[in-house]
């Protein structure tokens, strides 16, 4: 570990020499490149650094302790206690930025929330949750584009596509996917008695034009005439678009805007985004045990959450987490949430790391 440390110090002292030359200006696209790669490797040389400070510290205190006056001794040993306890803090958080990258972290996300078991109720939860995260994206400063939506008549969704575009949207979305459970009295009920209903929610990396390579040839593209909300256009000109990927079969089509080419275009970004989750599975069947819980995506068809309105409720059943704050969930406010899975499964990648290092070790003895 420390041997690659050393190497990302050098590095980054590297990189500091080439930043400074005035002629790199004049390529921005090379010089924003370095400078990120200067920014994401500061924060393991400064803990790095301290880390070092903190070793040469404890070497200092611990020769203290042989000290003949009593008073230097004890006070060697109380900050020997507490350099310890930050040196093992170090070497923990510097464990975790080593980790292997999830490459998709930096992207923004397209966002599809499906109403499942459960009917309008479903629908209807489904449009609560796209909400919720509408306002924890707003939050962040994020923007947020429907690219399609299939509406009913009270206000729910049957399904609802977005495009999340932001800093780091992906890193801090990317364990909602899953089946989102509710427990309520639903608004269509006269009895008042409580139902549950299910939501889908897929959390996909947006593509880029070098992730996919789409061929033209292997699209099938229809055009219809739109229907539901949207005005009286809908009956008149065929915008809505079907785009067939005909060798995967996947269909995806869009109908929420009047010109047929805004609405090729919305699909065809789904469509990206759909196989380039398609080509990370086909990758990811290929790796160890351990990368795949590294990368740890999650799996939509995983009951990952309750909403329960009665109790005021939601519940987490991945982490254990419950927390008693339903109303100022919905309203956007998730960050406990999305932090607590975030360290749930950085330990879990610790965990797995330092287990393969072990497997490692003992097989090179």
């Amino acid at each position: 570990m420390f041997a690659k440390l050393d190497d990302i110090k050098d590095r980054y002292r590297e990189l500091e020499k080439e930043l400074s030359d005035p002629t790199l200006l004049k390529d921005q696209k090379k010089y924003q490149k370095l400078a990120k790669e200067h920014a994401e490797l500061g924060e393991i040389v400064r803990i790095y650094d301290r880390f070092k400070e903190v070793q040469k510290e404890i070497k200092e205190n611990k020769e203290l302790l042989e000290d003949s006056d009593p008073e230097i001794r004890k006070l060697a040993k109380d900050e020997l206690e507490s350099l310890e306890k930050e040196s093992r803090e170090l070497e923990k958080k510097l464990k975790f930025l080593l980790l292997p990258k999830d490459p998709n972290d930096e992207k923004n996300i397209l966002l599809e929330i499906r109403a499942g078991t459960g009917g309008e109720e479903a629908a209807l939860f489904a449009a609560d949750l796209f909400r919720m995260y509408s306002r924890y994206a707003e939050k962040q400063g994020w923007k947020v584009e429907i690219l399609s939506s299939h509406e009913t008549g009270i206000g729910g969704y049957k399904e609802i596509i977005a495009l999340i575009s932001g800093d780091k949207v992906y890193s801090r979305l990317k364990y909602e996917s899953g089946t989102h459970r509710v427990q309520r009295v639903p608004e269509t009920e006269t009895q008042g008695r409580i139902h549950t209903s299910a939501v889908t929610v897929a959390v996909l990396p947006e593509a880029d034009e070098v992730d996919v390579d789409i061929n033209p040839q292997d699209l099938r593209i229809d055009v219809y005439r739109a229907s539901g909300a949207g005005g009286q256009h809908v009956n008149k000109t065929e915008s809505a678009v079907r785009i067939t990927h005909i060798p995967t079969g996947l269909v995806v089509q869009c109908q929420d805007e009047r010109s047929q080419h805004k609405n090729k275009a919305k699909a065809m970004k789904v469509l990206a985004a759909r196989l380039y989750e398609l080509k990370q599975k086909e990758q990811q069947e290929k790796l160890t045990r351990e990368r795949r819980s590294q990368v740890g995506t999650g799996d939509r068809s995983e009951r990952i959450r309750t909403y329960n309105f009665p109790q005021g409720r939601v519940t987490d059943h991945r982490i254990g987490l419950t927390l008693y704050r339903l109303e100022d969930i919905m309203q956007g406010d998730i960050d406990e949430i999305i932090e607590s899975l975030g360290t749930y499964y950085q330990a879990k990648a610790l965990a797995e790391s330092a287990e393969a290092h072990k497997s490692t070790s003992g097989e090179q003895k």
